[in-house]
């Protein structure tokens, strides 16, 4: 059973990566998550990814949640993920990147790649990247180092406007 600080978790993905959302979202649910669908609700017709990913991204930073994305090959979702300010996207296609993403990098968005993750290990991807927890450490300079740049890259963006 999740704990109450990782009860809720955003998913979202686009028509490649529809049927492994919904397995997703089910098997989260019957594990006792708080799963909230933010689409695609249907697998046809074609859909854009970059506004899935965008909506999920800023409801994991303002909820201070957790998110996942699926996609064909999780790279789109993962660098659209990543242009908003406290989401930290990893693409992660075996479980022990997706623990490593969580421990050393802090990572709230857990991104999948259908086409290249092997079926029987899904399930285990999303239970460890769930269940992970930040290291801090070592790790946490190095994180900050990291919002440090996001912080620059915004302040210029700002100034530049």
């Amino acid at each position: 059973m999740p704990t109450s600080a990782s009860q809720k978790v955003f998913i979202g993905a686009d028509h490649r990566g529809f049927k492994l959302k919904n397995l997703i979202a089910r098997q989260l649910q019957k594990e006792g998550y708080d799963v909230e669908d933010l689409g695609t609700f249907v697998p046809q017709p074609p859909c854009d990814y970059p506004k899935i990913s965008d909506r999920l991204a800023r409801k994991v930073v303002e909820h201070k949640a957790k998110g996942i994305l699926i996609c064909l090959t999780g790279i789109g979702h993962c660098i659209a993920a990543n242009k908003i300010r406290g989401a930290y996207a990893a693409l992660c296609y075996t479980k022990r990147a997706a623990q490593l993403s969580r421990q050393h990098n802090n990572a709230n968005v857990l991104v999948i790649g259908a086409k290249f993750v092997q079926k029987r290990e899904i399930a285990q991807i999303v239970r460890i990247w769930l269940k992970s927890e930040f290291a801090g450490g070592r790790h946490q300079r190095r994180f900050r180092q990291i919002q440090e740049i996001e912080k620059k890259f915004f302040q210029d963006f700002e100034a530049s406007r």
